[in-house]
């Protein structure tokens, strides 16, 4: 059995919460300057030059890619011969989002009741989801989520009757009333079936997936295709200013459903879309 101080983990989290603060992931930098060579018009390429020289001075001089640093997100897999010891996961996680958001002098987002209001001033408590698998490792992905892009999110019970056709319009209609609102382009995550919380919990979990790792299911694969050409055609483009590149990648998890329903989730995120992992 492997045994993980809590200490170790939440000086990972710590630097983790700087690190996809303040770097893009190597999947979203190729995506952006694959959409700046690809892109038609011409105001939508010069909105991604300028998107591409914000990412180059938040790299040397080491700030933040976006004045929203999000609440902090995090996917976390437990394996089963895994013992943390030196006190609660849960609190190392907090004290490491604690530490960061700190050291990073990262803003301060989080409120500690919904309707009160008094923002806790170190962006704690983080937003957990915990997963038990088989092994003896410890991985740890967090995404910060800006709520600009967050506030854009739907859920669609739709019913069996609707269809993948039913579940195309969701998409589309979500990414149409999101419009400028999202920080384009943006990434799209989807989750279709479950129940209400576990599909709108997969759309969010898809927007971690690295693009070249696409799904095993053919029809899954064919919708994401699909729906990024029919999302780039709506014409909202960078910025929200008009082009060809409303969003870099449509990102699609399923999950088994009750016959009576068809959940569908979309849950947006802008164009720096915030995420990285470790593996402990």
């Amino acid at each position: 059995m492997k045994i993980i101080n809590t200490t170790t983990i939440s000086d990972n989290v710590k630097e983790m919460c700087i690190e996809a603060n303040y770097y893009l992931s190597e999947d979203m930098n190729s995506a952006l300057k694959n959409a700046t060579n690809s892109e038609k018009s011409e105001l939508g390429k010069k909105i991604l030059n300028q998107l591409q020289e914000n990412l180059d001075i938040a790299d040397k001089e080491m700030i933040p890619i976006c004045q929203d640093t999000g609440m902090a997100v995090f996917f976390v897999e437990v394996g089963q011969d895994v013992h943390i010891e030196g006190g609660s996961l849960t609190d190392a996680i907090n004290d490491g989002v604690r530490r960061g958001y700190t050291d990073g002098y990262l803003r301060k987002s989080v409120v500690g009741d919904p309707i009160e209001r008094v923002n806790t001033k170190d962006n704690t408590p983080a937003v957990i989801h915990y997963d038990i698998v088989p092994g003896d490792e410890l991985k740890i992905t967090i995404a910060p989520k800006g709520f600009g892009s967050e506030n854009m999110s739907r859920v669609f019970m739709l019913k069996p009757a609707d269809g993948i056709e039913g579940v195309k319009d969701a998409i589309l209609t979500a990414v149409k009333d999101a419009g400028p609102n999202a920080c384009p382009p943006m990434v799209v995550g989807v989750g279709i079936g479950g129940t209400f919380e576990k599909s709108a919990l997969m759309a969010k979990k898809a927007l971690t997936r690295e693009f070249s790792d696409r799904p095993t299911i053919p029809w899954v694969k064919d919708l994401e295709d699909e729906m990024l050409e029919k999302i780039n055609k709506l014409g909202i483009g960078p910025g929200g200013l008009g082009g060809t590149t409303t969003a870099l990648a449509v990102n699609i998890n399923t999950y088994a459903t009750h016959i009576a329903g068809l959940p569908v989730a979309i849950n947006i995120c802008c164009h720096v879309n915030r995420h990285t992992t470790r593996v402990m």
